[in-house]
């Protein structure tokens, strides 16, 4: 069995209360997580041509103020 498999054996296994509190609790870390990952991204250069096709498309007039 996996780690995976154990995971979700015990998290159907929560009640109402303590699945709420692990939901609450995931979603802290997930969102933690993907931020950290973003921001080594950013750090390393990944998002900079994304960045740069953004500022050529806006300078053409090809974005939305929003």
């Amino acid at each position: 069995m996996s780690k995976v498999e154990e995971i979700e054996g015990e998290v159907v296994r929560l009640s109402a209360q303590e699945l709420t509190e692990f939901r609450d609790w995931f979603t802290r870390f997930d969102s933690e997580v993907w931020d950290r990952q973003f921001e080594a991204d950013a750090k390393s250069g990944k998002l900079d041509r994304l960045a740069e096709q953004a500022q050529r498309d806006h300078a053409a007039g090809k974005s939305t103020k929003i």
